[in-house]
């Protein structure tokens, strides 16, 4: 029931601001391969930069390495529900956008299952695609000829995750997990040419609609070591299993009438979805000192370089190998202080700078940008309410590129209960 739940609920189109159309993003980087990739983890991870493979907490879920689901209480269940607004401003040349995107992010449960094992699923995104461009005919004999043209390109939808984990303690300081991970969801993108002046003239109407649906798997080892006076260290890594994605690859190309009435000019359907997502391998630490602060790093490298994608009429638009590095902290002034709330509030912070899988122009598109949040106590036991706040850049004013300055609010709810308790007294 869940996970079926959880599926109604991200294949519903997202909310979006300042348009009448329903994106889950807006940038024009997502015209490109995958699209907008999603920044991984909750605002408990988005708000140290986006680190967890090295982390492990025992009253927040990291989704980030499957093996981190083994530091819990043992009769613990856990529930995170997120949500996300992207504030994306965009400059390119002389033209300015901006534009308000409002989406539910994830929902993840996760609870023990025998002895030091314990268990997880969960839906989130994992690409975005999101971008609308309109353009006017300039050339005054084209204009002379057939009259006012309008250009149009626009392109929505995205892939979400769904995963099934699990992790156990495999002997003495080390744990392993592994996840199940399964990528549906749709991509549309649209060209249109509009007639505007001369009805002899149809609409033109090309573009391409990708069905996707396909399975992968993840897998995550840590090791951790306590040392004295509330001092521990931890080490993690993982790795994704590269995927090429099944599904249905459709190009088209109609002509409209001003009636309405549409002439197929080309279909062609395909049973591969011209899409991959190439394996991926991650490593991260972190130091902590039990119940007032934390540091940790990660890395992560993932090589598009061969990556199949449909080409992109145009743009000069290849794939590179994408890098991205990760740094972020947290602090506790008093967890267990009883007259002050803002004492026990987790104070975090972090910095991210990602070298993306996509180059234009011969230049790769890089981003950077630095993160600030805090988990908020609420009732019994671990509830709590995390907020975090991603303010950065993608790419540059620079050889033709779009330069994107983005202040993204990450909200998730955090629910904990104990199961299977024997009450001594009625």
């Amino acid at each position: 029931m869940f996970v079926l739940a959880a599926l109604l609920l991200f294949s519903a189109p997202a909310l979006f601001g300042q348009s009448g159309d329903a994106l889950g993003t807006f940038t024009p980087y997502s015209i490109f391969g995958v699209g907008d990739i999603n920044r991984a983890g909750t605002a408990y991870n988005k708000a140290m930069g986006g680190i967890g493979i090295g982390l492990r907490e025992n009253r927040l879920i990291n989704i980030l390495n499957p093996a981190s689901l083994t530091e819990r209480d043992t009769l613990s269940f856990m529930l995170d529900f997120g949500v996300n607004q992207n504030n994306i401003y965009s400059k390119a040349g002389d033209a300015n956008t901006a534009h308000n995107v409002f989406n539910m992010h994830h929902i993840v449960m996760s609870f023990p299952l025998y002895k030091k094992s314990a268990f997880s699923l969960g839906v989130t995104p994992y690409s975005s695609v999101g971008y609308s461009f309109e353009e006017r005919e300039t050339d005054p004999g084209v204009i002379n000829e057939m009259g006012d043209i309008t250009y149009r390109r626009f392109g929505s939808g995205g892939i979400t995750k769904a995963f099934m984990g699990a992790s156990m303690v495999a002997f003495r300081n080390f744990s392993i997990g592994a996840e199940g991970i399964y990528y549906f969801g749709t991509i549309d993108r649209r060209s249109d040419i509009l007639f505007n002046s001369d009805a002899t003239y149809r609409t033109i109407n090309t573009g391409s609609d990708y069905v996707i649906s396909s399975l992968a798997a993840k897998f995550g080892i840590q090791y951790k070591k306590n040392f004295e006076d509330g001092l521990s260290f931890t080490a993690g890594a993982t790795w994704l299993m590269g995927r090429s994605l099944s599904g249905d690859y459709t190009r088209y190309a109609y002509a409209t009438n001003v009636n309405g009435i549409r002439d197929t000019i080309y279909s062609n359907k395909t049973e591969s979805a011209m899409m991959e997502i190439p394996s991926e391998l991650g490593i991260g630490f972190s130091i902590r000192k039990k119940d007032k602060w934390l540091v940790g790093a990660d890395y992560t490298r993932q090589d598009w370089t061969n990556a199949g994608f449909a080409a992109t009429p145009g743009v000069d638009f290849s794939t590179s190998v994408s890098n991205s590095f990760k740094l972020g902290f947290e602090y506790i002034p008093n967890r267990y202080d009883i007259r002050y709330y803002s004492k026990r509030i987790t104070y975090r912070g972090g910095l991210y700078y990602d070298q993306t899988y996509m180059k234009l122009n011969g230049r790769q598109v890089n981003s950077m940008g630095v993160t600030l949040g805090a988990t908020l106590p609420l009732l019994r036991l671990y509830n709590g309410v995390g907020i975090s706040v991603d303010m950065g850049q993608r790419g540059s004013l620079k050889n033709n590129l779009v330069r994107e300055r983005y202040v993204m609010f990450n909200l998730s709810f955090s629910l904990h209960d104990l199961w299977f308790i024997k009450y001594r007294y009625d």
